[in-house]
């Protein structure tokens, strides 16, 4: 069975000889006698895998010995309310930007235990209505603030922060849909995290970079598989992890190291141009982000304005072709084109052909 050029925003596509290599080792993985999925997680077998995933991330992110990686069951979303719930402490403010849908989400969870510990929350910035979507051109920090929380690519908007700010609290980040996708100082951080589907390997978990640093200073009295300190301190074993997950993750980043990360971040943005020079050569297509903002992860677009006739017709032919889900998000409608780190240059020339195909005939 052929496989479909999976556009997806996410669980998304993932490298095809990782999976090849997954699919070898599945029942017996390196002649151990015994799947990943069912090896413990306390055996050298397991330690190996566990050990080489987190050491290949730092690799690939440029992270010291003053960092730690945890594997947090519950994804990004999970985030959400742990980080206010470790470091939002009473009398304290955070900052969060409002940017998209999925730092609005941020920024509930934040106004919730907000109101529960006698805490602010202020919004540094809000574009989440602008229309074209972009990001903060500037941001409005507090002086001292508990930490800074920013969303650095949205998936829903296709905007992208180009930019980092410099901010006056610890800078956190969500980085789902565009870790390790482009060149990033991540050492400007003190927590990032990425919901594992996007870039990173299968759903179910999101990998947490964290400043050792920080995570000593969060609350000690909140539930212990909440607290960050735990997984530093246990290294992501305090209970059992998702030992699938984290083996699929290491192979994913070892996919990363052999491509190379300057040839894997010059294919992603040439990957991107492609569909953009389409939408920009024609009227027949409307960008929906503004150019300095667009996101080479998140191509997203209408038809002429948005013809909701005409753009379900493009998903169904496009479909009949082996391209799948090319739908926008539900909440915004249109047309989105997710490219992450393992979708290949094949299937963008094969959606541009499709474009211009499309348009000759319904233009």
């Amino acid at each position: 069975m052929a496989r479909a050029y999976n556009f997806s925003a996410g669980p998304a596509v993932l490298p095809l000889e990782v999976l090849q290599d997954a699919q070898k080792e599945l029942v017996d993985y390196k002649g151990c006698g015994m799947s990943v999925m069912e090896m413990s997680h306390r055996g050298k077998d397991y330690d190996a895998i566990h050990q080489e995933a987190i050491a290949t991330f730092k690799e690939l992110c440029g992270l010291g010995d003053d960092w730690a990686v945890c594997f947090v069951q519950g994804g990004a979303s999970m985030q959400f309310a742990m980080i206010p719930m470790n470091f939002l402490g009473k009398g304290a403010v955070a900052d969060y930007g409002k940017q998209g849908t999925w730092s609005n989400k941020a920024l509930k969870e934040g106004q919730k235990v907000a109101a529960l510990r006698g805490a602010t929350v202020n919004v540094a910035a809000d574009t989440q209505k602008d229309i074209p979507t972009r990001m903060p051109s500037e941001w409005k920090w507090t002086e001292g603030a508990a930490y800074c929380h920013i969303c650095s690519n949205e998936t829903i908007a296709g905007a992208e922060i180009k930019e980092f700010p410099k901010t006056t609290g610890p800078l956190i980040c969500d980085m789902s849909s565009d870790i390790l996708s482009c060149e990033r100082d991540y050492n400007k951080f003190d927590l990032f995290y990425a919901g594992a589907q996007k870039n990173l390997g299968p759903s179910g978990m999101a990998v947490v970079a964290i400043k050792k640093e920080l995570a000593a200073k969060g609350d000690d009295k909140i539930p212990t598989m909440l607290q960050y300190r735990t997984y530093v301190d246990e290294n992501s074993l305090f209970n059992t992890p998702p030992t699938w997950g984290i083996y699929i993750f290491g192979e994913t980043m070892k996919w990363v190291k052999r491509m190379g990360k300057e040839n894997l971040f010059a294919l992603n943005a040439a990957k991107a141009k492609k569909i953009y020079d389409v939408i920009d050569g024609s009227e027949f297509w409307t960008g929906t982000a503004v150019p300095e903002f667009r996101s080479n992860m998140n191509v997203t677009w209408r038809i002429k304005g948005g013809d909701e006739a005409l753009e379900k017709k493009f998903l169904d032919e496009a479909k009949a072709l082996g391209m799948s889900s090319l739908k926008g998000h539900r909440s915004v409608g249109g047309l989105r084109a997710s490219i992450y780190n393992a979708f290949p240059m094949d299937g963008v020339d094969a959606l541009v052909s499709f474009m211009k195909d499309f348009e000759a005939k319904n233009g």
